[in-house]
């Protein structure tokens, strides 16, 4: 029994070589073409993060930081802002540390991050703010509520980008694309807006101007998305 088990075996072992040799290559082994397909989109924000800082020493008259905050509030809530969900504080913070070495008076500060959903609403919240005399603000960051459902399309767009490539190169020479072998997603880029500068700067010009009514101007750069991927596709004999 033994000796017909180990036969079994060295019979197997011979046969695998041939089997391999006859049976399909390695995709190394095989020919095949090495393409980058690119893709990238361009999506306007509609997350917009502004950071607002109160503080009872640079309001006028000093005014407490409470009624400061109540005066946000409530101009916030008049432009339809839900500040349950869209205000929060961030840090309160003291000069009660400066008082036993300057004598000084103890002020008050708080931070706040306010979410709003265009650069129009933007502008009008700096500009109401502005004329309550809290004009320390600005934009921390910007980004898209649904940015990795817009990564995921212009992944695939790349992936589709590089299969007809792949397949326009070989048309060339009469050949024709098979299947991947082997496929490499590059790292993508950062995306950031650059424009939030140029509209606090927009947005505290019109709050000083004669016309008291007109809002700021303002258009966010938009988001930009690019991705690439490396593939290799088997050629097709």
């Amino acid at each position: 029994m033994k000796r017909s088990l180990f036969l079994a075996a060295a019979a197997l072992l011979l046969a695998a070589p041939g089997k391999a040799q006859s049976g399909e290559k390695n995709f190394i082994d095989q020919p095949y073409i090495e393409v980058t397909g690119r893709a990238e989109k361009e999506v306007t924000p509609d997350e917009i993060y502004l950071k607002i800082i109160i503080n009872e020493n640079d309001s006028k008259g000093r005014q407490p930081l409470e009624q400061l905050e109540q005066r946000m509030i409530a101009a916030l809530l008049e432009l339809g802002v839900d500040v349950q969900k869209e205000l929060t504080v961030k840090d309160l913070s003291s000069s009660f540390k400066l008082y036993w070495y300057k004598r000084s008076d103890i002020f008050a500060a708080k931070e706040y991050q306010l979410l709003v959903r265009s650069a129009a609403m933007a502008g009008k919240a700096l500009q109401a703010l502005e004329a309550l005399g809290i004009s320390n603000i600005s934009i921390s960051r910007v980004d898209h509520s649904e940015i990795e459902k817009l990564r995921r399309e212009v992944k695939v767009s790349a992936m589709k980008d590089a299969q007809s490539k792949a397949s326009d190169l070989l048309q060339a020479i009469g050949q024709q694309a098979g299947r991947a072998l082997w496929v490499q997603e590059v790292d993508r880029t950062p995306y950031r807006s650059t424009f939030a500068p140029q509209l606090r700067a927009k947005a505290m010009n019109s709050a000083g101007s004669e016309d008291a009514a007109a809002l700021p101007e303002a258009e966010f750069e938009k988001i930009k998305l690019e991705y690439a991927v490396m593939a290799r596709f088997a050629i097709a004999p």
